[in-house]
């Protein structure tokens, strides 16, 4: 998915490694959404909880869009036409519809409920997101992994993996990335990570043991949730501090709940995020801008789109401003 704010915030981040809260005393901050408008001739729009001022990672997640139930009939769905990325992978995660993927590393994919598609940025990629003719509502998760020094200019990949459900009491888990409830994703990641949708059945609790060397964020989709005894409302983040050996999770509602749970070791290195691109510099985000507006062979071309591909937005009239999590109270 692309960024197609017009005027793109521009973000350096870098998370702070010592963060630490004893394990019995979680501490959970409650982030909200604000409204971005994606694409499309109508304009379909998300709630973006992540990057914000209050936290702008959580891991190695550096963006987070949370859309829908979205009426395709009314707003024209999603259309998102070839755009680039650098420095990053992309998660897509549906509940809900169908999208159609393609990139030019000649990937032809589609996205479907329970399904993961990850496509590595690296140095340059670009690929296109359109919902399909017979989606009627579409409904999902788009998130971004900022990649560590060391990958950030990988090759360009793309893996589509489709998670078993697991059940344990009232609750069914599908684990997309890194471990949880005894499962654990095969799909490579270039820092610890884990990404899994939590379903909930009504009045159900449950405690599952996590890394307490992993910040965690927990995004609810539906339902009213606690999480290490803080309430969360649809569309709400909830923020947990490293330290923690277990989550506990209660749906308060009479209905089923469904969250995404995020979570990985504090991201210790200062990345500058604009439009769609992860760099480590102002120069980084100039140049990659620069390749992309020349048609350069660093991203390539996507084909079977029809139509054109989307222009960079123009950049800021300064040397990109750096933001920072909030340091630790």
């Amino acid at each position: 998915m692309s960024n197609v704010e017009a005027e793109p915030s521009e973000v350096r981040c870098g998370a702070l490694v010592d963060d630490r809260q004893p394990a019995a005393v979680p501490r959970v901050d409650v982030l909200s959404a604000r409204q971005v408008p994606l694409g499309g001739p109508r304009a379909m729009p998300v709630r973006r909880t992540l990057p914000q001022r209050a936290r702008t990672l959580i891991g190695a997640w550096c963006f987070a869009d949370h859309y829908g139930p979205d009426d395709v009939s009314r707003t024209g769905g999603m259309d998102v036409a070839p755009h680039p990325h650098t420095g990053l992978q992309t998660v897509s995660w549906l509940f809900s519809g169908e999208i159609e993927h393609r990139d030019t590393l000649g990937s032809h994919a589609f996205v479907r409920p329970g399904e993961m598609n990850l496509m590595t940025g690296g140095y340059g990629i670009a690929h296109t997101e359109v919902s399909t003719p017979d989606t009627t509502v579409l409904h999902g998760v788009q998130l971004w992994v900022a990649l560590p020094e060391e990958h950030r200019n990988t090759a360009r990949d793309f893996q589509h993996y489709v998670p078993e459900a697991v059940r344990i009491e009232d609750a069914e888990i599908r684990v997309f990335l890194g471990s949880l409830a005894g499962d654990t994703s095969p799909v490579r990641t270039f820092s610890p990570l884990l990404g899994a949708e939590i379903n909930l059945a009504p009045h159900a609790a449950i405690t599952l043991p996590v890394d307490t060397a992993f910040e965690h964020g927990l995004l609810v989709d539906s339902g009213d949730v606690r999480v290490a005894n803080t309430p969360l409302r649809p569309a709400e983040l909830g923020y947990v501090h490293p330290g923690v050996d277990s989550l506990t999770l209660v749906n308060e509602s009479d209905g089923p709940a469904r969250t995404v749970l995020l979570g990985g070791t504090p991201f210790d290195e200062e990345i500058v995020m604009w439009w769609n691109f992860v760099g480590r510099s102002h120069e980084d985000i100039v140049r990659a801008r620069e390749d992309w507006e020349a048609s350069s062979d660093r991203f390539g071309t996507v084909e079977g789109y029809p139509g054109d591909r989307l222009p960079a937005p123009s950049l800021p009239n300064a040397v990109i401003a750096p933001r920072r999590n909030p340091p630790r109270r």
